[in-house]
């Protein structure tokens, strides 16, 4: 059986070499050419023995997913849709700035948390990404980027676990791909630049805190359980004493961090100034540097029956709470002429996959079309 060579962090990698007779020293050289130059052909690797490279040939391979389709927004963002068989497809986006990129990553296809207010959820769940199919989209992304953007350095700077599917349900595969972003044989970030944002698995999050503590994002969207039940379904098996604990633990394994609470501001719902002043009252355990919360503007969809709050509600909330001494931002809302803002990636994924099937035998080293703007380097 060919082993995907994206699947395995560096101490899988080391193993692995090792079973074919080889030292350490040659997974590390094995590791860097795959992540740090995004060589997936073992007969380009040209430090690595001969020998070594002829073992690998048939029993080994780099592969990545099949790209069926790029969309550029007016603001720089970059969407791909990646084929992960079955009838089944992930989105990840890339977002510049003038002092990051970040690129929002998928961990599973569809979500089976089913928030009210995400479409991914309304999708449904299919199944989890493998550790080399969650990778393999930075892989991609990275290597695409330097390519088109000529350059020799690293494009991405930060990761965050807030695409599709709820990262925490897929654990397994999750923590062998986090090891290879944080890897400085692999990309080399700091695990303050990479998130993991989830709906409140608490278990999970103790897990995640002992085996690789990285920057934590709860999507917290409600400050009392009566209104999370309704929107955030998870709040019914793990209520918010439950969770504000969890998150109180989690900042004894990372006491310089903190903690950021997503809420996704929904017009009549949740925005109203007794709302925020029972958000304040939810986390005023926490010390002042500790936690931060970023109101998310709602993206609306047709189903969902909820609608955006009115700028001026969403600075009022705002004040409320950066009057009691928490941070508080307001998220800007990017790519979402290309359905991918927060809640937006694959709403209609079966729609497109369907359409697509043509293109999804491309595979990620092939030119892929291009739709909208084409990204120059001014923009990232």
């Amino acid at each position: 059986m060919t082993v995907n060579l994206l699947e395995l962090d560096l101490e899988g990698l080391a193993a692995y070499c090792e079973q074919l007779g080889e030292k350490r020293f040659r997974a590390v050289q094995l590791f860097r050419w795959i992540h740090q130059k995004g060589v997936s052909d073992f007969a380009g690797m040209s430090n690595l023995a001969k020998s070594l490279r002829d073992k690998l040939q048939g029993v080994a391979c780099v592969e990545g997913l099949v790209v069926m389709s790029q969309h550029a927004s007016s603001d720089g963002t970059i969407k791909w849709l990646f084929d992960v068989g079955g009838g089944n497809a992930v989105e990840a986006v890339f977002i510049p700035e003038q002092d990051r990129g970040t690129l929002c990553i998928s961990s599973q296809a569809g979500c089976a948390v089913g928030c009210r207010f995400c479409s991914t959820g309304h999708q449904g769940f299919s199944r989890n990404l493998t550790s080399a199919e969650i990778i393999a989209q930075l892989w991609f992304a990275e290597h695409y980027l330097r390519r088109h953007l000529k350059s020799e350095e690293r494009v991405i700077s930060n990761v965050v676990m807030m695409g599709m599917g709820e990262p925490l349900q897929n654990y397994t595969a999750l923590i062998p791909a986090l090891r290879v972003m944080l890897d400085d044989h692999g990309y080399g970030l700091s695990r303050r630049r990479v998130t993991v944002s989830t709906s409140g698995i608490v278990p999970m999050m103790d897990r995640l805190a002992e085996d690789c503590p990285v920057a934590l994002a709860v999507s917290l969207h409600a400050p009392n359980d009566a209104l999370r039940n309704g929107l955030v379904p998870l709040n019914l098996k793990y209520p918010l004493a439950e969770l504000m604990a969890a998150c109180h633990r989690y900042l004894a394994f990372a006491p310089r961090d903190f903690i950021t609470f997503e809420y996704c501001m929904l017009d009549g719902v949740n925005d109203s100034s007794a709302n925020a002043r029972e958000l304040v009252d939810l986390v005023k355990a926490f010390p002042g540097a500790w936690c931060k919360f970023n109101l998310i503007p709602f993206n609306p969809f047709p189903v969902s029956g909820l609608t955006r709050s009115k700028p001026e509600q969403v600075q009022a909330f705002a004040k409320i709470v950066a009057d009691a001494g928490i941070t508080v931002t307001v998220r800007k809302t990017r790519g979402d002429d290309i359905d991918a803002a927060c809640g937006q990636l694959a709403g209609d994924v079966k729609d497109r996959t369907r359409v697509n099937e043509r293109m999804a035998r491309q595979r990620t080293l092939n030119i892929v079309p291009i739709h909208g703007p084409v990204l120059v380097p001014s923009q990232v």
